[in-house]
């Protein structure tokens, strides 16, 4: 058997379903294994654990292996980032570290291999893709809650600190307790103490929660669900490439230049 031969042979099993799924099933048997052990168990079962988890490394190492020689280029497989955060995490779980100083980053690694997942799942890629490509546009939006959070904080130091100085202390106190009235955790039991003194202090709270809770956090929704929407259509112009199916842009200017040929025989009748 030659070299091109077992390339694709290892391409085929690398693009296949069974076995993406076999890796996904390690991967959370895995996960499994690193929740056993912070449980206090008998000496032989975490000896089988211990066993278990070299399997499972090696298991990593040959299907890193396979992806690797299944690669038609191999210099382009390292260009893709989660191809080299995979490796890496195999790598460093080959180094014998349980039993020295390093063993709590050998622990750490071991916890880490969970996020292969998202290196093997498509759909948990473009997820992920989305959300750094949101952070950007995300950035704005948190700038700006932290300046209606800032005012707030202010005015609630101001007015209610006479009222409760454990949530209302200072303004850094103060953003903590905005949090918790953004995020719904006991808010009116706060807002039922400062309206006890100050009976109109509920607008202060329903404007607050109506800025934060509702308009910002359906902003940052849209946004996230508007980058999804690109990488989606993204991720399908790459499938339609590999696949060698017409792409929309392909098509759009497959049009373009049928209207211009058009165009050139109607002038050219028309001159006749």
């Amino acid at each position: 058997m030659n070299y091109a031969n077992l390339q694709a042979r290892f391409f085929a099993l690398r693009s296949n379903k069974a076995f993406e799924l076999f890796v996904v099933s390690v991967i959370l048997f895995s996960a499994l294994v690193i929740g056993a052990k912070t449980y206090d168990m008998p000496p032989a079962l975490l000896t089988v654990i211990g066993w278990l988890d070299v399997g499972i490394t090696l298991f990593f190492l040959v299907e890193i292996t396979v992806r690797f020689l299944g690669e038609p280029d191999k210099k382009r497989f390292f260009h893709n980032a989660w191809n080299i955060f995979d490796t890496l995490i195999v790598v460093v779980s080959l180094i014998p570290i349980e039993d020295s100083e390093m063993a709590l980053v050998g622990r750490l690694i071991r916890i880490f291999r969970v996020l292969r997942m998202v290196s093997i799942v498509p759909e948990l890629r473009v997820l992920l893709n989305s959300l750094l490509k949101a952070l950007p546009q995300l950035g704005y939006v948190i700038l700006l809650m932290f300046i209606i959070f800032y005012i707030y904080a202010a005015i609630g130091a101001t007015f209610f600190a006479g009222i409760n100085d454990t949530l209302w202390g200072d303004i850094s106190i103060a953003m903590l307790t905005l949090f918790r009235v953004m995020t719904f955790e006991d808010w009116t039991d706060v807002m039922y103490e400062t309206m006890a003194v100050y009976p109109l202090s509920w607008f202060f709270y329903l404007t607050f929660i109506f800025l934060t809770t509702f308009a910002f956090l359906n902003m940052v929704i849209g946004i996230v669900v508007n980058v999804m929407e690109t990488e989606h259509a993204a991720e399908k112009e790459r499938k339609s490439e590999e696949n060698n199916e017409p792409t929309m842009q392909a098509l759009h200017s497959e049009i373009q230049s049928l209207k211009a040929m058009i165009a050139e025989l109607s002038s050219q009748q028309k001159e006749k």
